[in-house]
């Protein structure tokens, strides 16, 4: 398995556009607090967050080749669940049905961080530090608010033992710890 320091560098190959290179970098830390909070293996649910989207920017515009490309690409670099789960993350798209934990996980942390972004960028400072759990969990209740975020996704967080409120929370938490990262 490669290591964080080669997989950032991996990514940073393949993605140029800095508002994708901090989603991946918010998918991935919202899965290590996940898998912490699950007792899972931080470091490949963290690297499966990283790369979910590792050829995005190859692959915009042909949504039946997004996921399957990285697959390919993180063949023998990655364990085969971390490999299924950025596949399933493309679904609707891809042969790859999310069953395993990481699986859902990754889906609803992909969707999560950005009605995460989206909420700090309304605040009056538009910073991460002045979004609380309760506005978070306004925000997601709120359909007409961040209307590209598919709510339907960040509730398979119950197919993996954590309610909305709780899953909200601790993605919160994760993000609120490295915003220098995304400029917030």
């Amino acid at each position: 398995m490669i290591t964080r320091d080669e997989a950032f560098k991996l990514l940073r190959n393949y993605i140029k556009d800095d508002k994708l290179l901090k989603h991946s970098l918010a998918v991935e830390t919202i899965l290590v607090k996940i898998a912490r909070n699950l007792e899972e293996d931080e470091k490949v649910w963290g690297l499966t967050g990283l790369l979910h989207d590792l050829d995005y920017e190859y692959t915009k515009g042909m949504p039946e080749k997004h996921a399957n490309v990285s697959a390919q690409i993180l063949e023998g670099l990655l364990p085969k669940n971390a490999v299924n789960a950025i596949k399933a993350h493309n679904y609707m798209h891809t042969d790859k049905i999310p069953t395993t934990t990481l699986d859902k996980a990754l889906i609803a942390a992909d969707a999560v961080s950005g009605l995460i972004i989206a909420t700090a960028l309304v605040m009056p400072s538009k910073k991460l530090f002045e979004v609380e759990s309760k506005t978070l969990l306004n925000k997601f209740r709120d359909n007409s608010f961040a209307r590209g975020c598919n709510r339907d996704m960040i509730k398979l967080c119950l197919d993996i033992g954590i309610n909305q409120e709780k899953f909200l929370e601790l993605s919160l938490k994760a993000l609120k710890k490295i915003p220098d990262k995304f400029d917030l």
